[in-house]
């Protein structure tokens, strides 16, 4: 296990549970690990804070901020005019303080990422299968037909970039990746 800050860029489907693996990883494995926090001009779910989940910046806020260059990347998502993007600030400091930084993008994201910091591990997380994918996002209840049609298409584009990752997990089990995760990490 090294001792300088790793920089960890983890990507995959929407819906195929990247959030509830990585607060496992962070609570169990004993690394100095923190999620870095996006900020995007979505409007917050029921229940999320500014802050914790996301910064929630209005479009103007967010664009000014992109001209500025104080994101590491940043994308609009599906072409719904929704912007998310990590803050540069937030993950240097991070990482200068001994922290390990955990990001949660996209593929696009993660690729620009990776040019900034070639060092940084990068991990795809995948589901079994497309219809178990389907089956989480329909499990959800927050998705429309058509909104989840959009996710699923993504999904289908995002496998095909697999190969780009230095680590690939499937989450069938979560208990089972989340030791694979963490065995990574400390290896």
């Amino acid at each position: 296990m090294g001792k300088k800050p790793q920089l960890l860029v983890v990507s995959g489907p929407s819906g195929v549970g990247k959030g509830t693996l990585l607060h496992r990883v962070i609570a169990e494995s004993g690394l100095p690990l923190t999620m870095s926090v996006s900020a995007t001009t979505r409007k917050p779910r029921p229940g999320e804070l500014d802050g914790r989940e996301y910064y929630f910046l209005s479009q103007d806020e967010f664009e000014t901020k992109r001209l500025a260059g104080e994101f590491l990347e940043c994308f609009e998502v599906f072409g719904t005019g929704t912007w998310y993007g990590t803050p540069r600030k937030m993950v240097e400091k991070e990482l200068t303080s001994g922290r390990w930084v955990v990001l949660e993008i996209d593929v696009q994201g993660a690729r620009r990422v990776k040019e900034q910091f070639p060092e940084a591990m990068t991990f795809f997380i995948e589901p079994k299968s497309l219809d178990v994918l389907k089956e989480r996002l329909q499990g959800r209840g927050t998705e429309t037909e058509e909104a989840m049609q959009r996710r699923l298409g993504r999904a289908i584009e995002e496998l095909q970039h697999v190969a780009e990752f230095e680590h690939r997990i499937v989450n069938d089990d979560l208990d089972t990746a989340v030791r694979e995760f963490i065995a990574i990490l400390k290896s």
